[in-house]
C-alpha cells in the first residue's frame, strides 16, 4: 500500500471570532500537493475566511497553519505568495490597461541598465503562458481579451512564482462551458505538476468534474474531509446544510403544483432597442413564473432593464394592466408595481457601506420621494417582517451589508423590492454565486410569492434552474427572442432552441 505523501498545507484548531460572530471554530484543513480539493459550504460557513487565515489576510486567535510541516503565520497576502501560495479571486483583479506580460510579472519585472527589459518580461510571460497552454501575445493589452482569458492570466500570474499552492475561489462564476472546459485543463496540467489547488465553487458538477476531494463546513465549524467519489450529491447537500432536501425537493416541477390562470398584467409589444434586443412581444400573467433562457449575451438581461425602464427602448410599447405606461426610467416603472433585482448586486444593488434597514427601505423611499421620510416606526417594522421571513443572518438591522455573505446579500436586495409589494417582480440572475441552502430558499421565495398572485420573470444561466421553476419559458438566441415552451419543457428541449438544431414541439399557449 502507497502511504500518502506529506500535507504541503495544513491548518489545526484554527478559531477566529470577529465582533458578535465566531467565524471559525476549531477548523482542520489537510491539502496534498498534485491534488484539487474542493472547499465546500453555504454562504456563511467560513470557507473565505478560512482561506484568508491560510493567506495572511486574517490572523487566527487560535490554531496554527503548518507549511510542508513547518508552522508559518504570514503577516500579509504577500508574505503567503513568497512562500508558495498564490490565490486567483472571482472577480480578476489586475490591471487592465496594461498589456498581458506586465500583469502576469508585475513588481517581478526583470532589470536591465536600471529599467525594466521588456523583451525579456515578454519572452518570461511567453513561457509562463506556454506552460498552461495559452497562446495569446504577451505584449497586447489586458482589456482587449475575454474576461475568461484575463482569468487565464490571473493564474499564470499565480504560478509565475516558485507557485506550491494554488487558491481558486470561484473561478468560473462568470465563465460558460468551453471556457469552464479551458480552466479545468489548465487545472489538470497543474496538478500533475505537483502543484496542490484549492477550488471553490457553488457548481456542484463543476466540483465533482474536477475534484479528488472536498472539506466541509457549516457555520464555521468542519463537517468533513471527504473522497469525492465517497461522497454522492444528496449526501454532500445534507452535510452542507445540516438538514435534508425537503427545501428542495419541494420546488420541484413547478408548472405541475401550479396554473398560471391569471390575467395578462404586463404586456410588451414590438419592446426593442438597437444593439442591444431585437422587438419582441412577452405577455405575463399574475401569479405566473416565466422563465427566460439562453446563453451568456443573448439578450436577456438586456430584456429585462427594458422592462424596468433602467435602458430606454427605441421600439414598441409597454402595457401594464391595459394602461400603457412611458417607462421614462426606472421609477416610472416602480410607480408601475415592476421592481429588478440586477445580476449585479454590488455594482447596482446594494449600497455596501449602508446598514442592512437602510439598504431595505431604498426602493421604498425612492418610491415615496425623498421629501416624505420613511419613519422610524414603520422601517423598523419592515425589517423585522424581512429579516424573519427571508432569513436574513446576522438578524442585526444594524449591520453593515457588507459584513454579510453573498446569500445574505441577495437576500437583502430581495426584501428592499418585497418592500414595495410589487406586481411583477424581475430576477436576473438571483442565485449565482449564492449556496445551495440560500438557493433554495430564494427558489421557495419565488414560488410562494406566485401562488400569491405576484409574477415573476426569472433569468438563469443554469437551466435545470428555469425549467425546474417556470411554468413558462422564453428562449433567446443571439439577442432575440426565438420560442416559448409551455411547462414541463426539458433542459434538452431548450438546448436544441438555443443551439439552433430544433424546432419546439410544445409551445405555449
Amino acid at each position: 500500500m502507497t502511504e500518502s505523501p506529506p500535507a504541503v498545507v495544513e491548518m489545526r484548531g484554527i478559531s477566529l471570532a470577529f465582533p458578535g460572530v465566531k467565524a471559525l471554530q476549531e477548523v482542520g484543513f489537510r491539502l496534498f500537493p498534485g491534488e484539487v480539493h474542493a472547499l465546500m459550504g453555504e454562504n456563511g460557513a467560513g470557507k473565505s475566511t478560512l482561506i484568508k487565515t491560510l493567506t495572511g489576510v486574517h490572523t487566527p486567535d487560535s490554531g496554527e497553519v503548518l507549511l510542508a510541516g513547518n508552522a508559518v503565520a504570514f503577516s500579509s497576502p504577500g508574505a503567503a505568495q513568497q512562500a508558495g501560495i498564490s490565490t486567483v479571486y472571482q472577480e480578476v483583479n489586475l490591471c487592465a490597461n496594461l498589456t498581458v506580460a506586465e500583469n502576469i510579472l508585475l513588481g517581478r519585472e526583470p532589470r536591465r541598465f536600471g529599467g525594466v527589459d521588456f523583451p525579456a518580461m515578454r519572452a518570461r510571460a511567453a513561457e509562463v503562458l506556454a506552460r498552461i497552454g495559452v497562446h495569446i501575445d504577451p505584449a497586447s493589452v489586458l482589456d482587449t481579451h475575454p474576461i475568461a482569458v484575463q482569468q487565464l492570466v490571473a493564474i499564470a500570474r499565480a504560478i509565475a512564482v516558485d507557485c506550491r499552492v494554488l487558491v481558486l475561489d470561484e473561478p468560473t462564476s462568470s465563465l460558460d462551458a468551453g471556457e469552464v472546459a479551458e480552466l479545468f485543463r489548465i487545472m489538470r496540467v497543474l496538478r500533475d505538476e505537483g502543484v496542490a489547488i484549492l477550488f471553490v465553487s457553488h457548481f456542484l458538477d463543476q466540483v465533482y468534474e474536477i475534484s479528488d476531494r472536498m472539506t466541509v463546513l457549516r457555520n464555521g465549524t468542519l463537517v468533513g474531509e471527504y473522497l469525492v467519489a465517497d461522497l454522492d450529491r444528496r449526501a454532500l447537500i445534507a452535510a452542507m446544510i445540516g438538514r435534508e432536501l425537503g427545501a428542495l425537493e419541494a420546488i420541484e416541477d413547478a408548472s405541475e403544483r401550479r396554473s398560471a390562470s391569471g390575467p395578462v398584467l404586463v404586456h410588451a409589444e414590438g419592446l426593442g432597442r438597437r444593439g442591444a434586443i431585437a422587438p419582441f412581444d412577452l405577455d405575463v400573467r399574475a401569479g405566473e413564473v416565466v422563465g427566460l433562457a439562453g446563453l451568456l449575451g443573448s439578450g436577456r438581461t438586456e430584456l429585462a432593464r427594458l422592462l424596468f425602464g433602467a435602458d430606454r427602448a427605441d421600439s414598441g410599447r409597454l402595457v401594464v394592466d391595459g394602461v400603457p405606461i412611458p417607462l421614462r426610467g426606472p421609477r416610472s416603472a416602480i410607480a408601475a408595481g415592476i421592481a429588478f433585482c440586477s445580476e449585479d448586486r454590488k455594482g447596482e444593488g446594494l449600497v455596501a457601506d449602508l446598514s442592512i434597514r437602510d439598504n431595505l427601505v431604498l426602493a421604498m423611499q425612492a418610491a415615496r420621494g425623498w421629501n416624505r421620510p420613511i419613519s422610524r416606526r414603520l422601517k423598523d417594522h419592515l425589517v423585522e417582517k424581512y429579516l424573519a421571513a427571508l432569513d436574513i443572518r446576522p438578524a442585526d438591522p444594524d449591520a453593515l451589508v457588507r459584513t454579510l455573505s453573498g446569500g445574505n446579500q441577495q437576500k437583502v436586495l430581495l426584501a428592499r423590492w418585497l418592500v414595495t409589494e410589487p406586481r411583477l417582480l424581475i430576477l436576473d440572475e438571483p442565485t449565482r454565486g449564492i449556496d445551495i441552502g440560500a438557493k433554495a430558499q430564494i427558489q421557495q421565495l419565488v414560488t410562494t410569492l406566485a401562488a400569491e398572485g405576484t409574477a415573476v420573470l426569472f433569468i438563469s444561466a443554469e437551466l435545470e434552474e428555469v425549467v425546474r421553476i417556470a411554468d413558462r419559458i422564453v428562449v433567446l438566441r443571439d439577442r432575440r427572442k426565438i420560442a416559448e415552451l409551455a411547462g414541463g419543457a426539458s433542459v434538452d428541449e431548450v438546448v436544441g432552441l438555443i443551439a439552433g438544431d430544433q424546432i419546439p414541439e410544445r409551445t405555449a399557449s
